[in-house]
């Protein structure tokens, strides 16, 4: 059997996705920058997306692909040098990780540029993706707890938090985006697959007083107007997939997780 490459197989989201590989008796070769020791099942390669350095070598006896080393910077070229790489290899399908909404958050002006170019980075790699010449599938998912905790940490820390006005969010548990991932690489490919998104919709001053409330603490929140085409569209609900809320896992009980590992040795930041 060959093993399916990982590209960020050592991430967030890429560490769920090899261990379900594995679990299911799938051998595993994940990428990363840094070097690991290789466990039972998986195989860890020392590669940069950015670079190319180290991917030829990756992608050899590889059929299967499933991008998880997705950045905020954008994909884009990681994605082309993948491609690249892939291609040379034979390898028969590439699965994608994308946002919803990506293809409806217009960049209508540097503001909107400057603020959520994440959106339209994503979009250009769908399109990179779509034209390689591969086989593939795209999944475009809402945004993850994991990130949002992340985010809610660092806002947090100060004594009064700026809430965007309007703002809606579908977040989704990053092992309920893992789970289907996997199907995905182990189905034919599908092309663009159905969005997957959580089972609410909250507004950030919803995602954050929920945090804060696990933490026991309390802010003043300060409502901010981002202005832009962009912004509005977000307002519009264009990130929302409300016939896709697929996800089982609320973001209550995601903190309510993170807190009772706390019992374990580590609190919640």
């Amino acid at each position: 059997m060959q093993p399916i490459l990982v590209p960020g197989g050592t991430g967030r989201l890429g560490r769920q996705v090899v261990s379900r590989l594995r679990d299911r008796g799938y051998p595993v070769r994940a990428l990363s920058r840094h070097s690991h020791e290789a466990t039972e099942g998986i195989e860890f390669v020392r590669g940069n997306l950015a670079t190319g350095e180290g991917i030829e070598a990756a992608a050899q006896g590889i059929e299967t692909i499933v991008f998880c080393a997705g950045s905020f910077n954008g994909d884009k070229e990681q994605v082309q040098n993948l491609i690249r790489a892939a291609s040379q290899a034979g390898a028969r399908h590439l699965v994608y990780i994308s946002v919803v909404g990506a293809d409806r958050v217009p960049m209508a002006s540097f503001v909107d540029r400057a603020m959520f170019a994440y959106f339209a980075s994503k979009v250009a790699t769908e399109r990179v993706v779509a034209d390689s010449g591969l086989a593939w599938t795209t999944l475009r998912a809402a945004q993850f707890y994991d990130a949002f905790l992340l985010v809610a940490q660092q806002m947090a820390k100060l004594p009064i938090i700026p809430v965007p006005s309007g703002f809606k969010f579908q977040p989704i548990d990053t092992g309920e985006v893992a789970n289907r991932l996997v199907e995905l690489a182990l189905g034919a490919p599908a092309g663009l697959a159905p969005d997957i998104a959580g089972p609410q919709v909250y507004g950030m001053d919803e995602l954050l007083r929920a945090y804060l409330q696990a933490r026991h603490m309390s802010r003043p929140f300060v409502p901010v107007w981002l202005p832009g085409k962009a912004a509005r569209a977000i307002r519009d609900g264009a990130i929302l997939a409300l016939d896709r809320a697929v996800g089982q896992r609320t973001w209550e009980e995601f903190l309510a997780d993170q807190v009772s590992a706390s019992s374990s040795g580590s609190s919640l930041p």
